[in-house]
């Protein structure tokens, strides 16, 4: 068996269906082996970034890792984005790119470079195939590796000549591994629980990744304890619309910390340690609490802060036996669920008066009226991929999600994901309808990726949360009391065209139906909250992709801090 016959086998054995890619000359052996075969679709994107944002919303869909063909240095270095993302929410992802021929490297030709130290800092593993024979069991190895806990990324360098070779090599035969076992002292630990006086629990997204929210909800029940997501969360880890429910953790230690201070107790399940985005002193565990922590990862328990009991095994087994382990123990767990209810209902009746009064008029919408009218309009079986920073806070309280799977997001911080992995992730699971909710600065990061969804007619509705600004920024300067607040002046946060329409006017938005309409997409400019909810109902029924651009009002600078004597200032851009 030539070697790329070898590697297609190997694709098949795992489940491989599709190869996401965009070639170049040294991808050519591979491209031409393929288009001879019926099985393994080839789907192109249009940019490297698309490309792997496709593949990483495919592994979500399918639970299955999926398999990258990049172009040599440059389309490697492109696509590093979209590895760090993989990487950061642990989506099982075997990456190869194209080595130039091994007969003139060493003359530094064009194209070339060192594949393998390019992907080291954004890959879990690298591996540098330079003999015909080691193919076969390199890619084998990757597979593993790229599914075993923590799962992500892994990179192979493959250069041209290689797979072009006539030799033949051995096919390692697959082989059948048991899953891991669930957690040792369990039944510690529902002794720990079972005497809480206020027990929490932290969802992390290694109970959406194993398929283990039921299992959860069962503990939780047993227990009445309150649970949260963990902080910006990249799956539905805890059903939102279930009245234990306490929300998702702020990204900071202090927000962390004062939340948690309510409990005696608090089971941390399958979550990177609290990945902080903004620095604040002090640990995210109140003096007091008791810890336990259960992760797949045996690095993580304990990882960043001492815990009571650290466990180490799969969730979904683990959480079932845990369940069963609490099952009556806890008598006062019913008052507590229907305390917390009243808390559920209490809190989001408070938000759906807060966001019919921002306002019904029409555009510029506020951005809570926008988010809320967006979720009135969902689908009952929607999946939410949402990459919208500022109104994806929002979206995030409001949203009442209940059907695993329902929520993609990634922690990774790699703009211009959204796009792509909203489209892998519809051809993944064709039954559910998508619905993209994006920032406008996120939407130009990954607009390429819209090619891809014309081309392939993938019905996803994509929302363009359009405020003209990197937001976000202009709030955190605000937090701090710089000098870009207290002069109105942020440098380089506004995404609006310099020159308005006629003198005197400030930037113009960006205009996203036009970018749609380019790629052939049907796109609409919202005009009110009933527009919008009219137009995201229809997303269940959609048989082409669909571009929503929603402008909403931008970010308020706070009045401007004078020294000196009174004087006017004028904050208009010249």
């Amino acid at each position: 068996m030539r070697p790329v016959e070898a590697m297609l086998q190997i694709l098949r054995d795992e489940g491989v269906t599709r190869v996401f890619g965009n070639p170049g000359t040294s991808e050519l052996p591979f491209t031409d082996a393929l288009s001879a075969v019926d099985d393994i679709e080839y789907v192109l994107g249009a940019h490297e970034g698309s490309v792997v944002a496709m593949a990483d919303g495919h592994a979500r869909a399918t639970g299955r890792t999926s398999f990258v063909s990049l172009h040599i240095a440059a389309g490697l270095a492109n696509g590093l984005i979209g590895l760090l993302n993989a990487r950061r929410s642990r989506t099982p992802m075997v990456v190869t790119a194209g080595q130039q021929d091994r007969r003139h490297l060493a003359h530094d030709p064009m194209l070339s470079g060192d594949l393998t130290g390019l992907a080291s800092a954004a890959a879990k593993q690298t591996f540098d195939v330079q003999h015909a024979h080691d193919l076969p069991l390199m890619l084998s190895r990757a597979f593993a590796a790229a599914r075993r806990p923590p799962a992500g990324p892994v990179f192979l360098s493959l250069p041209m000549d290689l797979l072009a070779e006539e030799t033949d090599v051995p096919l390692p035969g697959r082989s059948v591994l048991t899953p891991q076992g669930p957690a040792t002292e369990l039944d510690t630990a529902a002794g720990l629980l079972a005497a809480a006086r206020r027990p929490a629990i932290v969802a992390g997204d290694g109970v959406g990744r194993d398929g283990a929210v039921g299992e959860l909800v069962a503990v939780a029940q047993e227990l009445g304890a309150t649970v949260y997501h963990q902080p910006m969360n990249d799956h539905l880890d805890f059903p939102t619309a279930h009245p234990l429910y306490g929300g998702a953790l702020a990204p900071t230690y202090a927000a962390i910390r004062e939340t948690l201070a309510a409990h005696d107790t608090v089971l941390i399940v399958g979550t990177r340690a609290f990945a902080a985005h903004h620095y604040t002193p002090g640990s995210p565990v109140p003096d007091g609490t008791a810890v336990l922590q259960l992760d797949s990862d045996p690095a993580e328990p304990g990882r960043n802060f001492p815990v009571r009991l650290g466990m180490s095994g799969a969730l979904r087994p683990s959480l079932r036996a845990l369940a069963g382990l609490l099952a009556g123990r806890v008598p006062t767990a019913t008052d507590r669920t229907a305390a917390a209810a009243a808390r559920f209902e209490a809190r989001h009746a408070g938000l759906e008066r807060e966001a019919l009064a921002a306002g019904r008029g029409p555009g510029p919408l506020d951005p809570l009226a926008a988010v809320h009218a967006l979720t009135r309009g969902l689908p009952e079986d929607a999946v939410v991929v949402e990459e919208a920073i500022t109104a994806g806070v929002l979206l995030r309280r409001l949203l009442r999600q209940h059907r695993p799977g329902s929520w993609v997001h990634t922690v990774g911080g790699g703009l211009g994901w959204g796009v792509g992995a909203a489209i892998g992730r519809r051809m993944g699971d064709p039954d559910r309808p998508v619905v993209a909710v994006l920032g406008d600065g996120c939407t130009l990061f990954g607009l390429q990726g819209l090619w891809a969804a014309a081309r392939y007619g993938v019905p996803v509705t994509f929302v363009v949360v359009n405020n003209g600004e990197y937001r976000t920024l202009k709030e955190t300067l605000d937090s701090w009391g710089s000098h870009s607040s207290r002069t109105g002046r942020y440098l380089g946060l506004g995404l609006g065209l310099e020159q308005g329409p006629a003198p005197g006017e400030g930037p113009r938005r960006l205009d996203f139906t036009a970018a749609g309409r380019f790629f052939g997409i049907d796109s609409v400019r919202v005009t009110d909250p009933d527009h919008l909810t009219d137009l995201v109902a229809g997303a269940g029924a959609r048989r082409a992709p669909m571009l929503l651009d929603v402008p909403v009002t931008g970010h308020t600078a706070p009045e401007p801090v004078l020294a000196g004597p009174a004087r006017s200032v004028s904050l208009t851009r010249r």
